[in-house]
C-alpha cells in the first residue's frame, strides 16, 4: 500500500469519500475545509490520487493530573488533539488508520520539539478504544461540558515518550 499523508487542499473533492459513519461523513464534507487552519487542520491519506482517510488535529492543553505522571507541572500542559480520524469503507483493514495515527504522533513530536507538546489526546468513540489502546493510549478521566443527546466518547490520551515505536 502506498499512502501519500499530506494537507487537505481547497482543490480536493471530498465528496465521493465515505466512512460509513454519518457524523464523520457530513464533518469531512462540509466543515473540514472551512475550518481549515482556523479550528484545526486537517490532513487526507491519498491512494492512487483518491482520498482514503483523513485526520484532523488541533492544538489543546491538559491538567497535568490528568495525564497521571507525577513529574508533570501543576499546571496545564500542552497536547495534540486528535479531533477526527476516519478511514473509507473501501480501505478498512489495509493499515490507513494506523498511517493516520503514525503521521499524528510524529506531528506531536516535531510539536515537542519546535513549541512543546507532551502527548496527544482522543476522544475515543465506543468501536476505537482498542484501535488507540494497541498505540499505548489509555483512558483518562476529563471533566467537559456534555450534551445529554450525543453517545459520550472515551477520552484517551498517550505520551510522547511512551508512545510504541513503528510497528
Amino acid at each position: 500500500m502506498t499512502v501519500e499523508v499530506r494537507i487537505l487542499a481547497a482543490e480536493d473533492d471530498r465528496t465521493a469519500f465515505r466512512s460509513g459513519d454519518e457524523a464523520l461523513d457530513l464533518y469531512f464534507h462540509r466543515y473540514a475545509g472551512q475550518n481549515q487552519h482556523h479550528i484545526g487542520v486537517t490532513y487526507v491519506a491519498v491512494e492512487a490520487g483518491a482520498i482514503v482517510g483523513f485526520v484532523t488535529v488541533s492544538p489543546g492543553q491538559l491538567d497535568a493530573e490528568a495525564v497521571g505522571s507525577k513529574r508533570r507541572p501543576p499546571y496545564p500542559v500542552p497536547v495534540l488533539r486528535i479531533a477526527r480520524l476516519a478511514t473509507g469503507e473501501r480501505s478498512r483493514g489495509r493499515g490507513v488508520g494506523k498511517v493516520l495515527l503514525r503521521f499524528a504522533i510524529e506531528l506531536a513530536e516535531r510539536l515537542r520539539n519546535d513549541v512543546g507538546c507532551v502527548g496527544l489526546v482522543v476522544d475515543a468513540k465506543s468501536g476505537a478504544v482498542e484501535f488507540y489502546r494497541r498505540y499505548g493510549f489509555e483512558p483518562i478521566c476529563l471533566v467537559e461540558g456534555t450534551a445529554s443527546q450525543i453517545p459520550r466518547p472515551t477520552a484517551m490520551f498517550v505520551s510522547l515518550s511512551s508512545v510504541p515505536k513503528r510497528r
